[in-house]
């Protein structure tokens, strides 16, 4: 009854306002001097022009804007619906002399052009700021209602005044509850230097953060920049460790796409941020296209990349999604999780081990997949070396038993996710993978499914990365052990990724290899010194790094392309191509059949030796490089104060595509 009545009121308020302002603007017009013929020209046409407005506005959905949350957005709305009613009354005010020879009355249609501006404006303004007022008051009633002294508030300084920080500020002041009293803004912008964004101060530059904690007295500093380069992080870090603040950080852009932040997952600064670089621009209307309305599966949804997928794939409204998972636990964690934010109903859970052929056979007949991400895999490079049948098994004919599932029920695109450790590969996970790209390769030679391959490098804090397993040393008192100190690899943090591979597969036309661009290699040494700093701690003095030589299997320099690759740009500047030949389908299938006889296999070398005639690139592994006797000496400069040292001459990047 009470939201009947709210309704009805809010219905009657914006019908008064449109019949005000038209009356307005007839009085407006002819200076309150209306002689008959317009009193009854502002009668006759009052009830139809009042009524043609608010059928506009309704069918923009204006009727529907909840009053005390009205923004720009609606603003916006409210101005474009008024406006198409101001365009059909002016083409009425031109028509209407035309129909006075059949009917009199068309001349009441004639609104003069000055009235019909003047009412434009009267209305706009009433709309807009009957709900701009009630928005208003609700905030001051919030405010009112809440108790300060229940709800300690920490000053804090912001670094950052751009969108993102726009945004913080904004959620700072309209949400007292969460604690938090914005003392200042430091940006490098000198152009907001002395501006206020939402009642905040820009108070200057980064580099004056020690003056201004001196003189403002924050207990914390916040870094309100989305997604903000790491030399910037590392920045902020070096000049808040000076002032003894601690320094927490927002969520990354991909967390706040939809123009909202929450600052309840404002968290401590991690090495992922250190690593960062400019956020990605994704053409959002070609991947739309890709997945709304589409039926989608990914293979692996439980793990690191696969459950991201996922999780960004919900975003884009597909009409359903297959999670394909053998773990039952994972399963469980991913399906629960989207359940909550995506339809239930849309969400499929299957348990389905990719080898098994009559359960994939099943599971595509059921759910008729017309977008297939393959991300199950065996990924860990020392495992799979005393695992090596088992590599061959899972990498190779899963993604063939996936691929060809695709193929028979039609699928419309096959997007395999590959890895870096596929070029020129020295360990036996990284020829498996290398042999499931060749065969999708050679099946869209004959299919009329689109297949496509993306390759990257490392995942930030994916399952077996090294984040983890440093993060237990530390925790243990160390020591932290780093295979090589010369050992390099590319990083990405999990939501860029799997953003690029649904770009990725957005733009593939069939048969192509897509290359991520991973930025600048990292040093491992390096990321264990920055690692230990986020913890607390002085690498060497109080956390040493201990060098245990390199794992079989492992690269000292990993590469994205091979020489005889040409990398050839995309339309999105992160995304390469790789256009390698494929190899015919027949070939590929009776290299295959030298395969099945391995997957069963526990020798390593009798592996190495099928998968060398298989992939003729494979190379031997670099375990005969030999760490050094000490560790570098303490003395060193730090990574936070100096450039990073990729120390790549020797490497065959030949995918350096920055």
């Amino acid at each position: 009854m009470r939201r009947l009545a709210l309704r009805t009121t809010q219905v009657l308020v914006d019908f008064a306002v449109l019949s005000l302002a038209l009356a307005l603007a007839f009085a407006a017009r002819f200076d309150a001097s209306l002689d008959d013929e317009m009193q009854k020209r502002l009668v006759f046409a009052l009830p139809y022009v009042v009524g043609f407005q608010y059928v506009t506005l309704l069918a923009f959905g204006v009727p529907r804007f909840v009053w005390s949350y009205v923004s720009l957005r609606e603003v916006r709305t409210i101005g474009v619906a008024l406006a198409i009613c101001a365009s059909v009354l002016l083409a009425a005010r031109f028509i209407a002399p035309e129909f006075m020879t059949f009917t009199g009355r068309a001349r009441y249609a004639a609104i003069p052009i000055g009235v019909i501006v003047i009412d434009y404006a009267l209305a706009f303004l009433g709309i807009s700021g009957v709900r701009a007022l009630r928005r208003i008051l609700a905030e001051r009633a919030k405010k009112s209602g809440l108790r300060v002294s229940q709800t300690p508030r920490i000053p804090t300084l912001l670094v950052g005044a751009g969108q993102a920080g726009s945004l913080v500020a904004k959620e700072i002041i309209s949400r007292p509850e969460l604690g938090i009293d914005p003392v200042g803004f430091l940006d490098d912008d000198s152009m907001k230097h002395g501006m206020a964004i939402h009642g905040v101060k820009v108070l200057g530059p980064i580099d004056s953060l020690l003056q201004q904690a001196a003189l403002r007295r924050p207990h914390q500093i916040v870094i309100s920049m989305a997604s903000a380069p790491g030399d910037a992080v590392r920045r902020v870090l070096a000049l808040a460790e000076k002032a003894e603040l601690p320094v927490k950080i927002i969520p990354g852009i991909f967390e706040i796409l939809d123009g909202k932040v929450n600052l309840s997952r404002i968290r401590k600064v991690s090495i992922e941020d250190l690593l960062g670089r400019e956020p990605i621009k994704l053409d959002l209307e070609g991947i739309e296209g890709f997945i709304r309305g589409k039926r989608v599966l990914v293979t692996g949804a439980g793990g690191s990349i696969g459950s991201e997928l996922c999780r960004q794939i919900v975003h884009f409204e597909p009409e359903s999604l297959t999670l394909v998972e053998r773990s039952e636990f994972q399963l469980f964690e991913i399906h629960s999780e989207l359940a909550q934010s995506f339809s239930s109903e849309r969400v499929i859970p299957r348990i389905c081990d990719v080898c098994d052929t009559k359960r994939l056979e099943n599971v595509f007949e059921a759910d008729r997949p017309q977008v297939v991400f393959h991300a199950a895999a065996h990924k860990h490079v020392p495992m799979m070396e005393w695992n090596p049948g088992e590599a061959v098994k899972n990498n190779v004919f899963g993604t063939r038993k996936v691929a060809d599932m695709a193929h028979r029920y039609e699928a419309e695109r096959f997007v395999l996710v590959s890895t870096d450790k596929a070029v020129n590969p020295t360990s036996i996970m990284g020829a498996t993978k290398r042999v499931g790209e060749m065969y999708v390769q050679s099946l869209s030679q004959r299919s009329k499914t689109k297949y496509v391959a993306v390759r990257f490098g490392n995942v930030l804090g994916s399952a077996g990365s090294v984040i983890p397993t440093f993060q237990r040393q530390i925790a243990a008192g160390g020591p932290v052990t780093v295979t090589h100190p010369e050992m390099v690899r590319y990083f990405m943090t999990i939501p860029e990724a799997c953003q690029l591979v649904l770009q990725a597969g957005s733009i593939g036309g069939g048969g192509e290899i897509f290359v991520l661009d991973m930025g600048t290699p990292v040093k491992i040494s390096d990321l264990a010194r920055d690692l230990i700093r986020l913890s607390g701690f002085e690498p060497e003095s109080e956390i040493r790094i201990e060098y245990s030589g390199v794992r079989p299997g492992e690269k000292l320099f990993e590469e994205l392309g091979f020489d005889g690759e040409k990398m050839n740009k995309t339309r999105h500047p992160k995304i390469f191509v790789g256009k390698l030949t494929a190899y015919p389908f027949d070939d590929v299938e009776r290299n295959l059949e030298l395969l099945a006889s391995v997957t069963s296999c526990q020798s390593s070398d009798e592996v190495r030796r099928m998968l060398r005639q298989v992939v003729p690139e494979m190379q031997d592994d670099a375990t005969t490089a030999e760490p050094p006797p000490t560790a570098p000496s303490p003395e060193a400069p730090s990574s936070a104060a100096r450039p990073r040292e990729a120390s790549l001459t020797s490497a065959k990047l030949t995918a350096r595509t920055t």
